[in-house]
C-alpha cells in the first residue's frame, strides 16, 4: 500500500499578493496540481489538513476529470481520501480538538481547524485490516521558531501532547476491536526531537523513517508558502520536519519518501510524505 499525508495549505480564492506576481492560489487553480500528482502517485489513503469544503470539492472535479477514482471520507480540515478498488472502509470516527489546553489561558484550536479523522480500512488483496489517522495540531510556538515568522503562546508544547493523546486515546479503542496497526499521519507542527513526539514513542510508536527497510527521506520536506507567494525549498535535515508518518504495530514500512518537486512550490508550504508499506 502508498499511505500519504498531505497540507494543502487552507485557501480558497486567489489573494491580492499573488494577483499582483501574475499568480493564482486559488483551490481551483491548485487543486488541478494536486489531483496530477495523486494520480500519478496513486497513494491508496492520502490524510489531509488545511484541506476546506471548497477545496476538497474541486479536488474531487479535478480526479474525476483526470480519470482517478477517489472516495472521499467527511473530516472537516482533515478529510481522507482512499480507492475504493483497494481498500474497504469499515468503520470511521471525526473529532474536533478542544479550544482549552487544561493548566494553559488562552484558545488552542484556531477556527476548529485543528482535528482529527479516523478510518478503520480492510485492504482487499490481503483482507487485512488497519487503521488510519489524520490530524493537525495546534501551531504556535513556547520554545524556539518553527516557521520563517514566530508567533507565541505559553503552553503550545503541552497543547500539542495534550491534543495527540487524545487521538492516540482513540486510537487504542480501535487497536484492541480490530487488533490492527495503526498509521498516525499529520502536520504535528513539532520537530522530530520534539516533547509531543516523543510522547507517541512512548506510546509505542515507531516513525517511518527510522524504520523504513529501502529507503528514507533525508531532509524535512518544508517550504515558505502563503499569504506573500512563495520561496524555493531548502532542504534542511529531517529532524527538522513538522509532517510525520508514525506507525504502531505489525507493520513493514518499505519506504519513507517526500514528493519534491518545484512544480509543487506554489501549491504548499507541505511538501506530500508518504510511505510504501506491507502488512
Amino acid at each position: 500500500m502508498r499511505i500519504m499525508s498531505n497540507n494543502q495549505w487552507s485557501c480558497d480564492r486567489n489573494l491580492p499578493e499573488w494577483e499582483a506576481e501574475g499568480e493564482d492560489c486559488s483551490a481551483e487553480h491548485r487543486e488541478k496540481g494536486f489531483a496530477r500528482i495523486y494520480t500519478s502517485l496513486l497513494p491508496d489513503a492520502i490524510g489531509f489538513q488545511e484541506v476546506s469544503p471548497v477545496m476538497l470539492d474541486r479536488l474531487m472535479r479535478e480526479l474525476q476529470a483526470q480519470g482517478t477514482h477517489y472516495a472521499a471520507l467527511w473530516g472537516r480540515d482533515t478529510p481522507i481520501l482512499y480507492r475504493p478498488d483497494t481498500l474497504d472502509l469499515i468503520d470511521s470516527e471525526f473529532g474536533i480538538y478542544p479550544a482549552e489546553c487544561p493548566g494553559y489561558e488562552g484558545c488552542f484550536n484556531n477556527y476548529d481547524t485543528k482535528s482529527w479523522n479516523i478510518a478503520v480500512f480492510r485492504e482487499k488483496e490481503s483482507g487485512k485490516p488497519w487503521i488510519f489517522a489524520t490530524t493537525h495540531l495546534w501551531w504556535m510556538i513556547d520554545d524556539r521558531p518553527l516557521m520563517p515568522y514566530e508567533q507565541y503562546q505559553a503552553g503550545s508544547t503541552e497543547a500539542r501532547i495534550y491534543q495527540l493523546g487524545i487521538l492516540m486515546e482513540r486510537l487504542e479503542l480501535y487497536r484492541a476491536k480490530y487488533r490492527a496497526p495503526i498509521v498516525l499521519v499529520g502536520d504535528l507542527n513539532c520537530p522530530y526531537e520534539s516533547r509531543p513526539i516523543a510522547s507517541a514513542f512512548s506510546a509505542g510508536y515507531r516513525h517511518a523513517n527510522d524504520i523504513a527497510r529501502d529507503y528514507a527521506y533525508p531532509w524535512h520536506g518544508y517550504h515558505w508558502c502563503g499569504r506573500d507567494g512563495y520561496e524555493p525549498y531548502v532542504p534542511k535535515p529531517f529532524k527538522e520536519a513538522i509532517d510525520h508518518i508514525l506507525i504502531k504495530g505489525d507493520m513493514t514500512i518499505l519506504r519513507m519518501d517526500r514528493y519534491i518537486d518545484d512544480s509543487y512550490l506554489p501549491l504548499s508550504d507541505h511538501f506530500p510524505a508518504y510511505i510504501d508499506a506491507e502488512l
